[in-house]
């Protein structure tokens, strides 16, 4: 994989592609996969992970579902395995989610050792930002900016054969844990509703601390939840039932929960709730309590419980059983 990010199309450079693209078998026109941004622009910390480790990584901006993209939030960075011999569709595609209560105060690059760390393990990671409260975000558009960064990554995949986009998991933590769930089960969502008709879906899914079950959260005090979707349950129903993940489960997706018993931002039980309702549905559900852990420690690299979640993810991303 050559050292290089990911970037916009201008439209002149749009058109100058489009009247270069190649032809589809049915005689429709093919674009040529996405390109990185340009090395000078790319972010420092992928050049210290380039450097320190066996891992390459590439910046991707994503087209938005309506306006223009924001290069500085609209992006997904891709970390691969060192090397351009690997065989197509050979590497497991895990998708990481950020959290940070939907709020723009924490990105996406609180997550950069969590990619490196996977793709160490011969894993693909797919790093995802998105606009959040207090930068553009909240519903609906972080609900839709979270669904079209996962729908470019068959472009993404286009552009990097050597990844399984029919073996991903998907990998959220505390609000990316609603996201992640969420980005389940939009094959679900009536057509009108933001994110439905999608074009990726995970293999499985996996939260760490996530709301999963939000009207419950709420009544527990969550008011981060009541920010983002712009009001309590009885003030805007709809959209609780939209994204709500314990309202829209899909028995044929497996998921895991996991949490720390001593996180007091988004208590254990409520991944229980989650993973109960999942089983009663007919549906694969994995409950993982991490002693000792709290909301942060549960993706802190330096904690020992993060070394569990690092496992059972990668194993996940293998179509393995999480350890018991």
């Amino acid at each position: 994989m050559k050292r290089v990010l990911l970037g916009l199309f201008t439209a002149a450079t749009a058109t100058m592609l489009i009247a270069g693209c190649s032809t589809t078998t049915d005689g429709n026109a093919q674009p040529p996969p996405p390109t990185p941004i340009a090395e000078d622009e790319a972010p420092e910390e992928f050049a210290q992970v380039i450097a320190s480790s066996n891992v390459d990584a590439q910046r991707y901006v994503y087209p938005v579902a309506k306006g223009e993209s924001d290069n500085t939030q609209n992006w997904l960075d891709l970390f691969m395995p060192k090397g351009d011999n690997h065989a197509p569709g050979s590497i497991p595609l895990v998708v990481l989610i950020h959290g940070g209560a939907w709020k723009s105060q924490i990105g996406a690059d609180v997550f950069v050792e969590f990619s490196r760390r996977l793709a160490e393990r011969n894993l693909a990671v797919l790093n995802v930002e998105y606009r959040r409260v207090g930068s553009g975000g909240g519903y609906p558009q972080t609900f839709s900016d979270v669904a079209s960064a996962l729908d470019y990554i068959p472009e993404v995949g286009r552009a990097n054969p050597a990844i399984n986009l029919s073996d991903a998991v998907v990998v959220g933590h505390s609000a990316g844990g609603q996201l992640a769930m969420w980005a389940g089960t939009r094959h679900k969502l009536e057509d009108n509703e933001v994110g439905a008709k999608p074009k990726f879906r995970p293999t499985s899914v996996v939260s760490l601390a996530g709301p999963l079950d939000m009207r419950t959260a709420v009544e527990m005090g969550d008011m981060n939840i009541v920010k983002a979707l712009g009001g309590m349950p009885d003030e805007v129903p709809d959209r609780y039932t939209s994204v709500d993940p314990i309202q829209n489960i899909d028995p044929a997706t497996p998921v895991i929960a996991m949490a720390g018993d001593k996180d007091h931002v988004v208590p254990a039980v409520i991944s229980q709730n989650y993973v109960d309702a999942v089983k009663k549905a007919g549906g694969q559900g994995t409950f993982v309590m991490l002693p000792g852990a709290n909301h942060v420690s549960i993706v802190d690299p330096s904690r020992p419980e993060f070394l569990r979640v690092l496992e059972t993810v990668s194993k996940a991303a293998q179509r393995a059983h999480p350890a018991p």
